[in-house]
């Protein structure tokens, strides 16, 4: 697994939107996953890792009868498989652009990759869904959901109420935004600090837009040590003795991190009632996944699992 980005989505229940398992009935909790973990073969801009993507996917999307990892972030499951697995759910959630009718009501994500929390993060990666699209996405199922619920709000109000919401965005705002100034100005227009703030200001719009469309229980998840994914790991020359990671984008990172935490905590004290918002420290675990390696059963934390080039990234 590579210490990649470990955000997936912008919103949902374990990143991904209305899952229920069958005949569990409607009392049982669904998922909408929200942000950044969808496969877009647009991503993949090199004939090499456009291999390593076809091999893969051979193996799983074009085999619906088989469950595997698709390569995309992991060679595995995601965090959000894994947290839909333990609640119970039997196969991966399946994108929102194939779910319709009461499959809304089972499964589907809204996560969409290079998506950011800006509308023009990510687009050198080709098409995607920003936060501000996957939200409406998410307008736009709960307005199916009244109907199947026949008109009656407060039914689906409860509904979504048992709901998990999951939401990671940030990363690509950094890396395929702020931190890429051949496509984007922001550099230049923003200090890091208020690059931080302006980022928590829209993010709390989306969250809040979130809740008023019925979400209740929401995991937001901080941005993991991206200064030391593979890429960066790849790219970047450091200073600093064996210091390899870009701290620069690292100390980003802490600003928007920090800030997230404190909205978090708004939302908890009484901004949005009714809400639980948990936080969730990416930025520790990864810290702790690289010093700990050998007791979470990785030999390998500086490469990719399925990248090209130099540390696989």
């Amino acid at each position: 697994m590579a210490m990649e980005e470990m955000e997936i989505g912008s919103f949902g229940i374990g990143i991904a939107f209305g899952v229920e398992v069958e005949g569990v009935g409607m009392s049982s909790c669904v998922i909408f996953p929200i942000g950044v973990w969808n496969l877009n073969k647009a991503e993949i801009n090199s004939e090499e890792s456009l291999k390593v993507f076809d091999q893969t996917l051979s193996h799983t999307l074009l085999r619906p009868n088989r469950q595997g990892a698709t390569a995309r972030f992991t060679n595995g499951r995601t965090f959000v498989d894994i947290l839909a697995q333990l609640l119970g759910f039997p196969n991966y959630i399946p994108p929102y652009a194939r779910a319709c009718g009461r499959d809304l009501l089972q499964e589907a994500n809204y996560a969409s990759g290079a998506a950011g929390i800006r509308d023009e993060t990510g687009n050198n990666l080709g098409d995607h869904m920003s936060m501000n699209q996957q939200v409406d996405s998410f307008g736009q199922t709960v307005q199916q959901l009244r109907r199947y619920f026949r008109g009656d709000v407060n039914a689906v109000g409860t509904y979504l109420s048992k709901c998990i919401f999951y939401s990671g965005l940030g990363s690509n705002d950094y890396l395929n935004n702020y931190f890429m100034p051949d496509y984007n100005s922001t550099s230049s227009q923003y200090t890091p600090q208020a690059y931080a703030a302006s980022l928590i200001q829209d993010y709390s719009r989306q969250l809040t837009e979130l809740y008023k469309l019925g979400a209740r229980k929401v995991i937001v998840t901080g941005v993991g040590q991206i200064g030391c994914i593979p890429y960066q790991l790849a790219r970047y020359n450091g200073s600093s003795g064996n210091n390899r990671c870009n701290e620069e984008i690292n100390s980003a990172i802490v600003l928007f991190n920090t800030a997230l935490k404190r909205l978090v905590d708004r939302f908890n004290r009484g901004k949005l009632p009714g809400a639980k918002f948990v936080y969730l420290d990416s930025f520790q675990s990864s810290q702790d996944l690289v010093r700990n390696a050998k007791t979470y059963g990785f030999e390998v934390v500086d490469k990719g699992c399925c990248g090209v080039g130099r540390n696989n990234g």
